[in-house]
C-alpha cells in the first residue's frame, strides 16, 4: 500500500505544485478511502486495490489541480 500512496502523492504532486507532501498525501489518502467506503455502501463488490488505484488516478488526473482549493480538513472529520 504504502508503495501506491507513495506513487499517487508523487503524481499528484506533479500536477499540483500548490500542494505540499503532506497534503497531497491526505487528499491521496481520502480520495482512496471514500471511493472504497462508498462503493462498500453501495453494496458493491471489491474489486481489489488496482480498481481502486485507477478510479483515484482518474480523479488526480481530472480534479488534483484544483484540490489546492478545498481544505482538506472539511473531510478529514466527515465520517
Amino acid at each position: 500500500m504504502e508503495e501506491i500512496y507513495e506513487r499517487l502523492t508523487k503524481q499528484l504532486m506533479n500536477i499540483n505544485n500548490e500542494l505540499s507532501k503532506d497534503v497531497a498525501r491526505t487528499w491521496v489518502e481520502l480520495l482512496w478511502e471514500d471511493f472504497e467506503v462508498t462503493r462498500a455502501k453501495a453494496g458493491h463488490k471489491y474489486k481489489g486495490q488496482e480498481m481502486t488505484e485507477r478510479i483515484v488516478t482518474n480523479w488526480i488526473i481530472n480534479y488534483g489541480s484544483k484540490l489546492h482549493e478545498m481544505s482538506v480538513d472539511k473531510f478529514k472529520n466527515r465520517k
